[in-house]
């Protein structure tokens, strides 16, 4: 389990991005896979669920997770719902206590937010597709309509892939630039010809450094590269794996 410096100082706010150590889950998903959408035993993911946030204090039942689609879609919490329920979005928000909002992932941006003195947490889940597509500049408007300030947010980047794992095509930039050409910060040349090698955290920081946040901070994990720690996508495709589990990032406040 990992955490964030800036949100740890805050008392009212707890959180954690958790690894994929301490789970009931065996094989490809071993062992702490908290994905309903991977091919795991649904009750060993919902044990996993349950001992995650064990872990940050909090009834499992009061863990919250979006049906995940790449959009910038954000939706604003007052009460848990049944997983069946779960609403398609890739970011929630609430200033609900006592509701942990989770983040699933395997190689895509965690990202947990905190407006400690309005009351209000969100979190997203950036894979190049949302980021791009604006998922974090939504999440930090919905906290403002919720009573938030910009000026006053906390956001972590958590566990996700690095720009050394992280090839893409020849076409993969031509949007980024288009949008800003100094967007080619976060490319350098890949080990194959007119591949390049995409910084996706540096670009999801610096897309929440244009929304005016008070601090802003990154953890230095890859989850691809690390077998031990963290579920990949990428690291299940070169392997011609057929599934792979997902990584769960929380943050609530407290009752």
């Amino acid at each position: 389990m990992l955490t964030i410096a800036a949100l740890n100082e805050v008392p009212s706010v707890r959180h954690a991005f958790f690894s994929r150590n301490g789970g009931v889950s065996e094989g490809l998903f071993t062992s702490l896979n908290c994905g309903y959408g991977s091919g795991d035993d649904k009750a060993h993911v919902s044990e996993n669920r349950q001992r995650a946030m064990a872990r940050i204090e909090l009834e499992g039942e009061r863990l919250v997770t979006a049906y995940q689609v790449h959009s910038p879609d954000v939706v604003e919490v007052t009460t848990p719902w049944a997983r069946e329920d779960a609403p398609k979005a890739d970011a929630m928000v609430t200033r609900q206590r006592g509701v942990a909002l989770g983040i699933l992932t395997a190689d895509c941006v965690p990202v947990l937010l905190a407006d400690p003195e309005a009351g209000v947490v969100g979190a997203a889940h950036a894979g190049w597709k949302g980021a791009i597509d604006g998922v974090l500049e939504a999440t930090v408007a919905a906290m403002a309509v919720l009573g938030a300030d910009p000026a006053r947010i906390l956001a972590g980047i958590g566990p996700a892939i690095s720009q050394r794992s992280y090839e893409v095509g020849p076409e993969f930039p031509r949007p980024f630039l288009e949008q800003d050409p100094r967007n080619a910060d976060f490319f350098c040349p890949g080990k194959r010809e007119g591949h390049s090698h995409f910084d996706l955290k540096g670009y999801v920081a610096r897309r929440l450094g244009g929304a005016g946040l008070a601090a802003i901070q990154t953890l230095p994990c890859d989850t691809c590269a690390e077998d031990s720690r963290f579920f990949s996508y990428r690291r299940a495709c070169h392997r011609q794996e057929p599934d792979y589990g997902r990584g769960l990032s929380a943050i609530y406040l407290e009752p």
